[in-house]
């Protein structure tokens, strides 16, 4: 027994390594959130979405591989009342009818240091495209793991208030959007 006792030991460390390697791709949708918040008439409005699709594939040894994508359902919007909810569906905001989903897809994603990561890609919002850099924290767990991030959204980049309610005055130009994603591997 003594004679295998270097190899298994031998073995444990190669392989170690190997253990801890995993690539995120299972969303956990209970457990993931989109948020946002934006000013009207000086007061601050909390919102989110509950219904939106995300498929990834994220291993923390080779970030540069990674992947994401995110799909909205406008539809599911939560806007601090059922007024804003029915006031977003309109043409002067998400025209719905026409444009019922948010999309994003990264196109880089770059290690920054210390599980903090930049993610590089295209929002699409009412017909029009965007290339977004978006800051992303990793939190890795022992089964799921936490992917955090926002960013300031332009909502009159994107045609969303259109009319009226263009006047930022009235309502901020700037949206801050806060996702929340966790993940487990495979």
């Amino acid at each position: 027994m003594k004679q295998h006792l270097p190899w298994l030991a031998l073995l444990a460390v190669l392989t170690a390594p190997m253990a801890h390697a995993v690539e995120y791709r299972t969303v956990l949708p209970k457990q993931s959130t989109i948020h946002f918040e934006f000013r009207q008439m000086g007061v601050p409005i909390k919102g989110g979405f509950k219904r939106f699709t995300t498929e990834m594939a994220f291993d923390p040894a080779r970030p540069e591989a990674a992947r994401a994508s995110i799909e909205i359902d406008l539809a599911s919007i939560d806007a601090g009342s059922p007024e804003a909810d029915d006031e977003s569906a309109g043409k002067l905001w998400f025209n719905r009818s026409a444009y019922p989903k948010a999309t994003f897809v990264s196109s880089r994603i770059r290690a920054l240091g210390g599980n903090r990561y930049e993610m590089r890609g295209t929002l699409m919002l009412k017909g029009r495209s965007r290339e977004m850099v978006v800051p992303v924290t990793y939190t890795p767990g022992a089964s799921t793991a936490v992917f955090e991030g926002g960013f300031v959204l332009k909502r009159l980049d994107f045609g969303i208030g259109e009319g009226m309610w263009a006047d930022i005055a009235t309502v901020a130009n700037e949206v801050r959007v806060k996702f929340r994603i966790a993940a487990t591997g495979n």
